[in-house]
């Protein structure tokens, strides 16, 4: 199982017993544990536990999930069946704590010093306690999971689950089920009943990234999960009673898509009960050298020690507006640490490192048939990083038959 973990360019620490796993989670942080059935029931309580069960202990295996496993895998895991069971996993990302003790972890994650970091905290530590929805609006990278992670986690849910679901990565036909769950039967690839998302964050947060993308006649349906409190499951006649509270988040001016008619108002008002917007970085260039350093050590941590960068370096970072914002910050700092050549980081390192790529002169490309075989070739590969390499669940997110995906990758030499 290691093999298979370090194959997907996962990060792995190995230990033996349950006290060791409790005493290195004490000094470390993980997004998934996998443990023996045995061990499995006594490590929940923090990060998604998957366990791993032989085939004569499947009902124990059942037990561990009832305790509070995110997973149970029976027998020896192939490549795909781990690979699933690890998306569903961090995708339920399960952090729990005993109640009535603060978890102050969500606004760690959100760094920063100035002004304006200061203020989003105090905000969020306002609103947390409370069940009513949340709209986190802000520029692409920066940081609007968090944000929402950081309000479950402060919330009297925090022992709950926190479930996301990017609503733009989902083809519009299977978001619906993936929302609310399908009975058995009621489309094709439905060979067997499946809980939705509000289903599995009963309890817990659910956040709904990219809000603007979903389709009007969806809106529909949500507005009624909020108001009602109840889901209906796709091709069901008996409505689900759930106990969620809903975080959403856009890039979009959704007062502006409201007026184009492009999102239904009462939507809009349902969600924005508590409005909450994160800063761009270009807003706080005083936090620039404190999200550096995170990075740094972040990386050092994953790959050994190595360069740092200078002061003259960082005031170089500082003042540039970083459109991408904290995304865009990450990407260069770690572009940039693996480019050094030296224990110190320079500004005329960071210089080269940060400058965009000289224009092509070759004329703009205009042919449609190789448009369309680049836009192919882009979907298919986020269709198979999205399902951790399954095919059939690739080819169902791009809805095209297996034997078609199986075509295109053999056409596209795609592996």
């Amino acid at each position: 199982m290691h093999v298979l973990l370090d194959r997907r360019g996962l990060v792995v620490a190995a230990v033996a017993t349950a006290e060791l796993a409790r005493r290195w989670l004490a000094e470390a942080t993980c997004d998934v544990i996998i443990a023996d059935v045995g061990l499995a029931v006594g490590l929940v309580g923090g990060p998604p536990v998957i366990a791993i069960a032989s085939a004569g202990e499947a009902d124990v295996g059942q037990g561990a999930i009832r305790a509070g496993a995110a997973d149970c895998l029976v027998g020896i895991p192939n490549d795909d069946d781990l690979a699933l069971a690890l998306f569903r996993a961090s995708r339920a990302g399960t952090h729990r704590r005993a109640d009535g003790v603060r978890n102050e972890a969500g606004l760690d994650r959100l760094i920063g010093a100035s002004a304006p970091m200061r203020a989003l905290r105090a905000t969020l530590e306002r609103i947390a306690p409370h069940r009513s929805t949340v709209l986190v609006s802000g520029e692409s990278g920066t940081g609007k999971e968090l944000v929402a992670r950081a309000i479950h986690e402060l919330s009297p849910r925090a022992g709950r689950r926190f479930v996301a679901i990017n609503c733009a990565a989902i083809p519009p036909a299977l978001l619906e089920s993936e929302l609310f769950g399908h009975r058995r039967g009621s489309f094709t690839d439905a060979v067997r009943d499946k809980a939705g998302l509000f289903e599995d964050a009963d309890g817990g947060t659910l956040f709904l990234d990219e809000i603007g993308e979903l389709p009007l006649a969806l809106q529909v349906k949500l507005l009624r999960a909020i108001q009602e409190s109840e889901i209906r499951r796709v091709g069901d006649t008996v409505s689900i009673k759930v106990d969620v509270r809903l975080v959403a988040a856009t890039l979009r001016d959704l007062a502006e898509d409201v007026k184009v008619g492009r999102f239904r108002e009462d939507l809009f008002y349902r969600l924005n009960v508590l409005p909450v917007t994160v800063p761009p970085l270009r807003e706080r260039p005083d936090d620039v050298p404190l999200l550096v350093d995170h990075f740094v050590r972040r990386h050092h941590a994953i790959h050994g020690p190595g360069a740092e960068f200078t002061e003259d370096a960082i005031a170089v970072m500082s003042r540039r507006p970083w459109p991408g914002n904290v995304r865009e910050l990450e990407n260069a700092v770690e572009r940039t640490l693996v480019l050094a050549e030296t224990p110190r980081i320079g500004a005329e390192l960071v210089m080269e490192s940060l400058r965009p790529a000289r224009a092509s002169a070759e004329p703009e490309e205009l042919s449609i048939k190789k448009a369309t075989r680049a836009l192919e070739i882009d979907l298919i590969r986020r269709a198979l990083v999205t399902t951790r390499g399954n095919r059939t669940s690739a080819a169902r997110l791009l809805e095209i038959s297996h034997r078609a995906l199986l075509y295109k990758l053999k056409d596209y030499g795609l592996s």
